[in-house]
């Protein structure tokens, strides 16, 4: 068959749809505003397994004024030719058939993106009506659905020597819980899709009555980026200083498993990895095989330079992986045939090929580019040492202040905590307020029974810019730890929250903004399952006292 032949025998058909509609979850993950979104990836997929194929450069994608979504591409059109099992046209079984398209199988794609990968006959049974065009072929082709049942045959419309696919869909609002598309949602995906499809023209358009910009022009988008993942790491560094002037990039490719990589990265003046790992254009959160071969040989090659350059002189001195991803902004894109996705949320790659390509193609590759760049490579090595140095101290902040006397018996706290009476935690909570004069009030106007209030002096330490051991050496910062009572990071146990509620409370002006921002961020940073898990809450300060009289 040749590489370019794609029509009705490269359909694959695996199994029926009619389940879909009776449980969606287990299709498109659930049926809130995520399985609402999923609804376009799936679409939109479809036109970028097009561009991964080398045959589209274009998708547009349009919210439009009476509710639906429509994608339109410019690839070769999805086939119309009879298919040879089905007995009917490929486009009416890619879109009535679940499984079914050119992903499946030898023929069609030899890569394709998408999670789930049921294709775009879910988007057809999980709403009320479905529209394709298609240019294909000389002309133009058209078929409408309603509840994923076809209204009539395929039919033949005016000639065109154009090519591609227009779907256009009405979510069910029978099955969602809301068919309410996000901008902000889809523009972030699809600059990520942008980003790891190199050269891929995505535009996105929100033609609803309201949704418009500063100037009264609908909601509008435009991402190409002709660097690809390179441009990538320079969008996630662009607000940080730079360890290093060059980005770090390679492409490999591997026959036999037919699987290719791409990596971009760059060490950056921050102290927060930010390693984002890709299958098949999937941003797999739980990283998995590509992930584990990508770390395995960074800190390999970094210690290995350490030595041989004289940084690293005794083996207990060798650094840790989290040493050397300080800092380090990376992009892991990986492609296969057939990626195998594992995990809670089938985000982690499970392909154990995948690891060896990996670190085999960063060892050769990083190995290289040290030895072209030592001056870059040593500045690299040096930032990864420093973190060792704050790592060790770091241990001994914490091993200090595990063995100090709790908030309750501290002296020369700078906050001073008025605990509650009751010790039920899911009953008690905790008002962290701004200074010892709001603290005064806080405290006489509470229910002391189950309200806690902890003051704090002014603005706390910004932890996204300081190193974990001078974290720990912050009063205001120790305060909050021992009364909150879980520990941090490793030692976190969400068991042992003294409170259920966590609020904070600063005045309503710019200061107090930045500094509920701050508490937020040590928060987010060295106690996530608190936010993850709904325990931290805003309190609505007021702006204005009104007073009657006298």
């Amino acid at each position: 068959m040749s590489k370019n032949t794609y029509d009705a025998s490269n359909i694959t058909v695996l199994e029926g749809l009619d389940a879909v509609r009776k449980r969606p979850g287990m299709y498109i993950g659930s049926t809130g505003e995520r399985g609402l979104h999923h609804l376009v990836y799936e679409v939109v997929d479809n036109s970028v397994d097009e561009a991964l194929a080398g045959y589209c450069t274009d998708i547009n994608i349009s919210l439009m004024p009476d509710g639906s979504l429509q994608v339109v591409d410019n690839g070769r059109g999805i086939p119309v030719d009879m298919h040879p099992v089905e007995k009917k046209p490929a486009l009416e079984v890619v879109l009535t058939v679940l499984h079914a398209g050119g992903k499946f199988g030898d023929g069609g794609y030899s890569v394709s993106g998408g999670l789930h990968g049921v294709g775009i006959s879910v988007v057809n049974a999980l709403s009320t009506d479905l529209a394709v065009q298609v240019k294909r072929d000389g002309f133009n082709w058209f078929q409408e659905y309603k509840l994923g049942v076809p209204q009539a045959p395929v039919r033949k419309g005016e000639a065109t020597t154009d090519t591609g696919t227009t779907v256009t869909f009405w979510p069910s609002s029978e099955i969602f819980e809301t068919t309410d598309f996000s901008f902000e949602v889809l523009s972030t995906r699809f600059r990520e899709m942008a980003f790891l499809n190199k050269g891929l023209v995505l535009t996105l358009t929100d033609l609803r009555p309201g949704h418009v910009d500063e100037k009264g022009e609908p909601l509008y988008v435009r991402y190409h980026y002709e660097g690809g993942i390179i441009d990538f790491v320079k969008h996630l560094n662009q607000t940080k200083g730079e360890t290093h002037k060059s980005i770090i990039s390679f492409v490999a490719d591997e026959t036999k498993h037919k699987m290719s990589l791409e990596v971009a990265m760059q060490w950056n003046a921050g102290f927060t990895e930010s390693v984002y790992t890709f299958a098949n254009t999937i941003h797999t959160h739980e990283g998995g095989a590509h992930e584990e071969g990508f770390r395995t040989a960074l800190t390999s090659v970094v210690n290995k330079f350490g030595e041989e350059w004289g940084f690293i002189r005794k083996k207990e001195d060798r650094l840790t992986g989290e040493d050397i991803r300080e800092g380090l902004t990376a992009i892991v894109s990986i492609k296969l045939a057939e990626p195998q996705f594992e995990g809670q949320t089938k985000t982690k790659l499970g392909n154990t090929e995948a690891k060896s390509f990996t670190q085999k193609s960063m060892n050769d590759h990083l190995t290289s580019w040290f030895e072209q760049n030592p001056g870059e490579g040593k500045d690299i090595v040096r930032k990864s040492i420093d973190a060792a140095a704050a790592r060790v101290a770091a241990r001994k902040a914490r091993d200090l202040s595990r063995n100090r006397k709790g908030l309750l018996e501290g002296r020369g706290m700078p906050g001073k905590l008025a605990d509650c009476q009751w010790t039920e935690p899911e009953k008690c909570e905790l008002y962290i307020v701004e200074g010892d004069s709001a603290g005064g009030s806080t405290k006489g106007g509470r229910d002391s029974r189950y309200q806690a209030v902890l003051p704090i002096r002014g603005k706390i330490l910004n932890v996204e810019k300081a190193r974990i051991d001078r974290v720990l050496q912050n009063n205001e910062v120790q305060s909050l730890i021992t009364a909150l009572g879980t520990g941090i990071h490793d030692d976190f146990d969400v068991a042992k929250l003294r409170y259920h509620k966590i609020i904070l409370m600063a005045d309503a002006d710019v200061d107090g903004q930045h500094i509920r921002t701050l508490l937020l961020t040590l928060l987010f940073r060295f106690m996530r399952p608190l936010i993850e898990n709904g325990f931290v809450y805003l309190a609505q300060p007021p702006l204005y006292k009104l007073k009657w009289g006298g």
